[in-house]
């Protein structure tokens, strides 16, 4: 692949992305979570790096089932020549190393807001929270995004190993997505059983969130680090 680096956590709030595809394939195992990651790459040698395309990032679920795809474009339109002309290729190269896998369609999104709460520390754990209304709704989007921001913000002390939460509205109108990158697994599973109500704080207002009117699905799943490959700076 060329013109890229790997093992480095994407940096999301990153100048001129323009679109955010987050896609998931169901590999069913450990060790074919680590299969899927060489066949992606393999899929990509010797051709070049695609034009309008910042990031690309794999994820393997700590539950050792899924692999999460989180691509940064510059636009739709970069991604729609990708899409049209070079994808169905590296598709079928994938599964044919790695037979099975059933890939959920990518979801597109753009960054709406991001919270920091502690630095100094590098990201092990990321937890993706997402959420779906009943329909097509931004004003809903956001509210509910502005809602958990609330609730974070009267916190009167943050869950030890929360590092950042950056949420995502998607084009669609109907799903919210939160990136929230933690210190470790435990962190994040010690600060829902602290909190006594599956949230990662304590306060009245993360009842607003749980009960957040249209939403049909909502739900998070643990993820680390696989392989990730972005554009170089050019001097």
């Amino acid at each position: 692949m060329n013109s890229a680096t790997t093992r480095q956590w994407p940096v999301i709030a990153r100048p001129g992305v323009g679109l955010v595809l987050v896609s998931e394939a169901n590999v069913g195992a450990v060790q074919r979570q680590q299969a899927f990651a060489e066949a992606f790459r393999s899929s990509w040698q010797g051709e070049e790096w695609p034009r309008g395309l910042i990031s690309v990032t794999l994820f393997a679920a700590t539950d050792g089932y899924t692999v999460l795809t989180y691509a940064q474009w510059e636009d739709e339109d970069s991604y729609r020549a990708f899409a049209r002309h070079v994808l169905p290729a590296r598709r079928e190269r994938i599964a044919a190393a790695v037979p099975g896998v059933q890939p959920t369609p990518a979801i597109a999104y753009r960054l709406y807001r991001e919270r920091h709460w502690e630095n100094g520390h590098e990201p092990e754990c990321l937890v993706i929270v997402r959420v779906e209304f009943d329909s097509p709704d931004a004003d809903r989007q956001g509210g509910w995004a502005n809602a958990v921001l609330d609730a974070l913000e009267r916190e009167p002390e943050l869950p030890a190993g929360g590092l950042s939460g950056y949420f995502h509205l998607s084009r669609d109108g109907k799903h919210v997505l939160n990136y929230a990158e933690w210190t470790s697994e435990q962190a994040h599973r010690q600060a829902l059983e602290a909190s006594g109500q599956e949230t990662v704080g304590r306060g009245e207002r993360w009842l607003a969130v749980r009960n957040f009117p249209g939403v049909v699905t909502s739900g998070f799943r643990r993820y680390r680090l696989l392989a990730s490959y972005a554009q170089e700076e050019r001097a």
